[in-house]
């Protein structure tokens, strides 16, 4: 009898709760699978401590159908070696270093549109030997995908940002951001933009534009950036009745229809952009023209055929509109800051002075922003009523100003009446230290 390596010791310890047993139903082996890739392991020769539950799977059945020898790994004999031709071998290091990020499945398409064929299998292994392929943790454990979709239009939208181009805007180079919200049940565009950041604000704007086209989603799916967690938009949400949900971080595979449409709008629309297309408004004005005569009309694979549009219309009668006044769904869109109103009635905004009433003087006040401009509306209460308004200050005008002044009588009585007190407690004191 063969000695035992340590490998297969270990994997033969892994199984153990497995081997012990006989007859073990379906739903037990895959219980107890499950259990055992919970666990850390010292492993052998590796610096890892957790194995896939697909891994010890696999030991499992290899154990069952060959014994305990056939869990020692077994050298290829091939090992190290490629089909792939020299030429074919330097262009596939060339793809990749020039562009880390760049997929398999592109690297192939590339090399197919240069007259070289390659197997998606041949190339990852021919990376992963070269140290250059994204998948150096084979064995990570995986997380369970299935296919979804909302029933209804407007019940589900998806909102991220792509990175976009970089323009030339008033002589400066400035990078765009697309913002981009998704409806889920029929993939429509309820709105897009190009911004020159991709802050809260930007996303906001995006929002209120989406919700005045085409209603109020029932849930809204974001990522875990700083954007998306501002307590501005929470409050956006929770004030229209939006459940807000947030992704699993570093889990993107969670919005893949708008990270498709990314691909969608990198592929279709931005390598096709003219080059004497080159600012916010001209992109933005091209994109908006794209998406409704062109994205929104087009058959879509994972709508069998039908097109965005025609099957966001097949929902009109459930989707919830804007209701509410105009001005009063803009307020649930402003910001609010708190500032101490100075002595002269005023208060400091983005370095920028402005004018209260004066009755606020010295007073804590809450000031509604515009996000978009980032200019104070006006001032308002706990309940957002307007009660004040905000104005730049104009210092040359108040130097003719009127002023506003206590009644002299009064404030004479108030001094003698403040003096008569402080000659009482003097003689209280006095009489105390005569006792």
């Amino acid at each position: 009898m063969k000695k035992l390596s340590d490998i297969a010791l270990f994997r033969l310890s892994v199984l153990g709760p497995l081997t012990s047993r006989i007859d073990l139903s379906r739903g037990e082996i895959k219980s107890i699978i499950n259990q055992q890739a919970q666990k850390a392991y010292d492993i052998p020769n590796s610096k890892r401590t957790r194995i896939s539950h697909r891994t010890i799977e696999k030991w499992y059945y290899q154990w069952k159908k060959f014994g305990v020898e056939s869990l020692v790994n077994k050298p290829k004999s091939n090992k190290g070696e490629t089909r792939l031709s020299i030429a074919v071998q330097n262009r596939i290091l060339e793809l990749k270093k020039d562009h880390m990020g760049r997929s398999i499945a592109m690297i192939i398409k590339m090399l197919y549109q240069e007259g070289h064929v390659a197997a998606h299998s041949t190339v990852h292994r021919f990376l992963k030997a070269n140290q250059l392929s994204s998948r150096v943790l084979s064995d990570a454990p995986t997380i369970e995908r299935r296919k979804f979709e909302a029933k209804h239009a407007n019940d589900i939208w998806y909102s991220d940002v792509m990175h976009g181009p970089v323009i030339n805007e008033q002589g400066k180079e400035r990078k765009l951001y697309l913002v981009s919200l998704m409806d889920d049940a029929s993939r429509l565009i309820t709105h897009s933009s190009f911004c020159f950041d991709e802050s809260a604000n930007a996303i906001e704007y995006v929002l209120q534009q989406a919700i005045l086209k085409r209603g109020i989603p029932k849930r809204l799916i974001v990522d875990n950036g700083a954007a998306y967690i501002a307590k501005t938009l929470k409050s956006i949400c929770a004030r229209l009745g939006i459940h807000l949900i947030y992704c699993r971080p570093y889990e993107p595979e969670g919005k893949g229809k708008i990270e498709r449409w990314h691909r969608t709008i990198r592929e279709q629309f931005i390598q096709e952009l003219s080059p004497q297309i080159n600012t916010q408004y001209e992109i933005n004005s091209h994109l908006w023209a794209w998406i409704n005569e062109y994205y929104h009309k087009s058959p879509h694979k994972g709508l069998n055929g039908q097109s965005p549009l025609t099957r966001y219309s097949q929902d009109l009668e459930v989707i919830q509109s804007m209701k509410m006044p105009i001005g009063e769904f803009e307020k649930i869109f402003y910001h609010r800051i708190r500032r101490k109103v100075n002595k002269d009635a005023t208060i400091s905004i983005n370095r920028q002075l402005y004018e209260v009433p004066y009755e606020l003087s010295g007073k804590s006040i809450t000031v509604a922003i515009m996000p978009s401009t980032n200019k104070p509306i006006c001032i308002e209460d706990n309940d957002y009523n307007e009660i004040g308004y905000v104005s730049i200050l104009n210092a040359h005008g108040n130097l003719d100003c009127k002023r506003q002044r206590p009644d002299a009588i009064t404030k004479n009585t108030k001094t003698t009446e403040s003096f008569a007190q402080m000659i009482k407690q003097q003689q209280r004191e006095n009489l105390s230290l005569e006792d």
